[in-house]
């Protein structure tokens, strides 16, 4: 199989062996034939680093890049931070060898994101060296790519972050208004979600100062409730549509992979959600019916873990015989959140179990998992707020999945509780009455 195309200058060599190639980010002896780009007038290199690491904390990020890679032939996708002086990869996808990495930087003065920041307006090109517009511009025929599309990222209050930008040595049909379309939701999905992140911050600092509480509880559900779902429900669709267009299995399981974030972030917000309301003080809503389904409930909860982690060992044992008066959706999320946890705590070969029984007067769902104990210091920590277990590795999350099932156990009228050794490993266990709380 040949190996994919890389770009070259005149002269020869890659980009990256060039001094037009990527800079990495941070201080360093200007070179008079490429100038290293400077910081814009109030804005230090410290926060471009910080925005670099904010489009990395986008777990999303990456496969919206391929995705478009993979929709328009494209062979280089990036998100780049553009200011008056800077042009900084922040993330990139890269299949053709140009080498950028997450703070590379480039010579703005090279690059026609600077045109369509100024211009406030996308720049789509499908063959360079045959548009009239594009066919003697410099900066083509320095790159010697022949297909380029650089989409604004705004900020809300019209802040300008950077572009969403993807070009190919090869000519592409990128004008088409499907793909320009594409473009547009996805910049506009990621400057969304730098400005969650932000918010994020924010409001995680304010959550640990009492005198914020009250402020942000309501900032919460505002952000999530409105900002988040739009766009997600965009990003949904276009992998729903992805996948109904795929005619080869790489895309198909792309498209997949797209859907199983899309339910993993609308768990996180989901958890966000139920943690404000519960701060503020009218609990957590529950949906009490009379049920003979718990059983295929937490079936179907075992089943997603193991499409979810096709690598983990993940074994499930359900006996339900009878009828329990509960929120069949809340105990799902229960037993989701506790899979979830196990398979981000456990050893990558260690067995996840997860049982399900009914005893005298109430219904017990444990997951029990090997792998490092919770430190006796921390037991009493673990159902807390914002609270990770320092495992030494990172997992995504805002540390409110432990302190969810406890609140809907709760609002059951149950209980659940932890125990953890190395001998024995890590055992959830929520015990729900049949007949649910009393009314």
């Amino acid at each position: 199989m040949a190996s994919p195309p890389s770009f070259r200058s005149s002269a020869g060599r890659s980009l990256a062996e060039t001094g037009l190639g990527p800079e990495p980010l941070g201080p360093g002896p200007l070179e008079p034939e490429s100038p290293r780009p400077k910081a814009a007038v109030g804005e230090t290199t410290e926060q471009i680093a910080e925005d670099v690491a904010a489009v990395g904390r986008l777990g999303i990020v990456p496969t919206l890049l391929q995705v478009l890679c993979e929709s328009t032939g494209l062979g280089f996708a990036a998100v780049a931070r553009v200011s008056d002086t800077s042009w900084t990869a922040c993330a990139v996808y890269d299949s053709v060898g140009f080498g950028l990495r997450p703070g590379s930087q480039l010579s703005l003065h090279t690059t026609l994101c600077m045109e369509s920041r100024e211009a406030r307006a996308p720049i789509v090109i499908d063959h360079a060296s045959e548009d009239p517009q594009y066919r003697d511009h410099a900066t083509p025929k320095l790159y010697k790519i022949e297909s380029y599309a650089s989409f604004p990222i705004v900020l809300a209050g019209g802040n300008y972050f950077g572009n969403l930008c993807a070009i190919d040595p090869r000519p592409a049909r990128i004008g088409e208004p499907w793909v320009r379309a594409m473009f547009e939701r996805f910049a506009a999905l990621i400057a969304t979600q730098l400005e969650e992140e932000r918010r994020h911050e924010e409001t995680h600092s304010a959550l640990m100062s009492e005198r914020a509480v009250g402020e942000s509880r309501e900032q919460s559900i505002a952000i999530l409730g409105h900002d988040l779902r739009n766009p997600l429900a965009v990003v949904s669709a276009c992998a729903t549509l992805l996948k109904r267009r795929a005619v080869d299995p790489g895309s198909a399981k792309l498209a997949d992979q797209m859907l199983r974030n899309v339910d993993r972030m609308s768990g996180l917000i989901g958890n966000t959600l139920d943690f404000a309301k519960g701060r503020l003080g009218g609990g957590l809503s529950l949906d009490l019916q009379w049920t003979e389904g718990l059983a295929a409930a937490i079936d179907e909860i075992a089943a997603a873990a193991r499409l979810s982690h096709p690598g983990r060992r993940i074994e499930s044992n359900v006996v339900v015989d009878r009828a329990a008066r509960c929120d069949v959706a809340r105990i799902q999320q229960i037993a989701s959140n506790l899979v979830d946890n196990a398979i981000a705590h456990g050893w990558a070969d260690g067995l996840v179990a997860i049982n399900a029984q009914c005893l005298q007067e109430c219904f017990e769902l444990s997951v029990w998992n090997q792998g490092d104990p919770i430190p006796p210091e921390s037991i009493g920590k673990i159902f807390e707020p914002f609270w990770r277990q320092d495992s030494g590795r990172a997992h995504d999350g805002l540390g409110l999945g432990l302190h969810i099932c406890a609140l809907i156990a709760k609002a059951h009228g149950g209980l659940i509780s932890v125990s953890s050794s190395r001998d024995r490993g890590t055992l959830f266990v929520a015990r729900i009455p049949i007949a649910g709380p009393p009314d």
